[in-house]
């Protein structure tokens, strides 16, 4: 039975990476794969998904307001896939996220999701609120704080490492912008830790 799923982080978790193996897995099957990406990000280059770890694979590219579920249909019309695979999944507007259930229900296919849950001020980014809501199944994709504890946060840092508290939810970055820190440790970063508390 197809399902819809979501796999969570934060920055640096290797998201794209296990999305890649997966989708390498079905291909090595003799089972096709369909790969999407945000149009927005382009920091591997245009229409392509690529890990820190040095891998990458080409994929279709989904842009704000566009509906998804003609474009799976689209592709469906011209080769069987086995799997959908959504990388950058928080920039998925809630209505690109139901498009994709649709896909899930309608036209049975399983839509594998990988993005952020929370961006640097901690708030659900609007995709990810959606697909929280809609997953059947969800998975935390961990990675961790410098201090050893699970990291389930992220700041955002300016060119001299300064820890931004403002600024529009989207920024595309990677290690040079963003960092993954515990709860404790981003509330410290933020000036929301007590001084008495950041022993």
């Amino acid at each position: 039975m197809a399902k819809l799923y979501f796999h969570y982080s934060t920055m640096n978790a290797g998201k794209s990476t296990v999305l890649l193996q997966a989708s390498h897995n079905y291909r090595e099957n003799n089972m096709d794969t369909y790969l999407l990406t945000a149009a927005l990000d382009d920091r591997a280059g245009q229409g392509r998904i690529a890990s820190r770890i040095g891998i990458g694979a080409e994929a279709d590219m989904f842009r704000p307001g566009e509906n998804l579920f003609d474009k799976v249909a689209n592709r469906l019309a011209k080769d069987p896939v086995a799997s959908i695979f959504v990388d950058e999944a928080q920039f998925l507007s809630p209505d690109q996220v139901w498009d994709l259930a649709r896909v899930v229900d309608d036209l049975r296919v399983p839509v594998l999701c990988y993005g952020l849950r929370v961006d640097f001020q901690g708030k659900l980014f609007p995709g990810s609120a959606t697909l929280l809501a809609l997953a059947d199944e969800m998975r935390e994709v961990r990675t961790i704080c410098h201090c050893g504890k699970k990291a389930t946060m992220v700041i955002r840092q300016d060119d001299q490492g300064r820890t931004i508290t403002e600024g529009a939810q989207v920024q595309i970055g990677g290690n040079e912008t963003y960092v993954s820190l515990c709860r404790r440790h981003w509330r410290q970063a933020t000036g929301d830790l007590p001084a008495e508390a950041s022993d």
